[in-house]
C-alpha cells in the first residue's frame, strides 16, 4: 500500500486534496491511503520520521518557519525514494522544485482533473519499476518489496506477509519466485522469505524470525541454501 501525505497550511485546500485522492483510488482502485494531512510542518516530520512515506503533496510557499524546499530537502536526506508533488501559487519557484526529483508541481488553484491526471501518471511510473514495487491484481495493488516478510503459498493462493498488513492473490508460486530480485530466497515448498528482513535464523529448530515477530518454517530441502544467503546478506552490510 502507498502512503500519502499532504502538507498545505490552507486547512480547505487540506480537505480538498484529501477528498479529490480518496475519489481516485476507489476510481481506479488503487491500493494507497492518506497517511497524514497537515498545516503543522514539524507535524509532518515527525511522521514522515515514524512512517515510511511514498509520496509527499508539498505546498512550495507555506507559511512557516521553513519553505516548502527546505522541508523537501531535508525529507530527501533520509527519504530517496519519496515523489514530491509540489504546489504552488507562483510558478517561478517550480524550477527550483526539480532539483530534489519532483515528480510534479501543480499550478494553484488545482482542479480534480490536474490532480488526478498526476496520480495516474504517478502510478503508471511506479509500475514500470520492476524490483523496488511488487504488482498484484492487474497492477492495482502495489507493494514495496523492502516491506515483505514473506510469502506463503496456500494452495492456488499467494499470501504476502508484509510488515502492516497481508495482500492476498492467485498467481503461480514459482512464477512470482522468478519476478522478485536476489534478497527473496525460499525458504520452505511453501515459502518464500525476505533475507533482508530476518532477525533471527534457527538451524536446529528450523524456523525463520521476522522483525515484527513473526515466524515461518524451514524445509530440509532449502536450509543449506537458504542458511548461505543470510550469512552472505549479513556479510555484504
Amino acid at each position: 500500500m502507498l502512503n500519502f501525505a499532504i502538507c498545505d497550511d490552507n486547512v480547505n485546500i487540506l480537505d480538498k486534496f484529501s477528498k479529490i485522492l480518496e475519489n481516485i483510488f476507489m476510481k481506479y482502485g488503487y491500493d494507497a491511503k492518506i497517511g497524514i494531512k497537515t498545516n503543522d510542518v514539524d507535524e509532518l516530520l515527525d511522521y514522515i520520521d515514524d512512517n515510511k512515506t511514498d509520496v509527499l503533496i508539498l505546498d512550495i510557499n507555506l507559511k512557516a518557519d521553513k519553505s516548502g524546499l527546505e522541508i523537501a530537502s531535508k525529507v530527501r536526506e533520509s527519504n530517496k525514494d519519496t515523489y514530491f508533488i509540489f504546489t504552488t501559487a507562483h510558478l517561478e519557484y517550480a524550477m527550483m522544485a526539480y532539483k530534489f526529483k519532483t515528480f510534479d508541481y501543480l499550478a494553484k488553484p488545482v482542479t480534480s482533473d490536474r490532480l488526478e491526471e498526476t496520480i495516474v501518471r504517478l502510478f503508471e511510473d511506479i509500475n514500470g519499476l520492476p524490483k523496488r514495487y511488487i504488482k498484484l491484481d492487474n497492477k492495482k495493488t502495489i507493494i514495496d518489496e523492502s516491506e515483505i516478510l514473506y510469502i506463503k503459498r496456500d494452495g492456488m493462493k499467494l499470501i504476502f506477509h508484509t510488515k502492516g498488513r497481508d495482500y492476498e492473490t492467485y498467481s503461480s508460486f514459482n512464477k512470482i519466485m522468478e519476478s522478485l530480485p536476489s534478497n527473496f530466497v525460499r525458504a520452505h515448498k511453501s515459502f518464500i522469505v525476505n533475507i533482508n528482513n530476518i532477525v533471527n535464523l534457527d538451524s536446529i529448530g528450523n524456523i525463520v524470525y521476522f522483525d515484527n515477530g513473526s515466524t515461518c518454517d524451514i524445509g530440509p530441502k532449502f536450509k543449506k541454501d537458504l542458511i548461505k544467503e543470510v550469512k552472505d546478506n549479513e556479510h555484504s552490510k
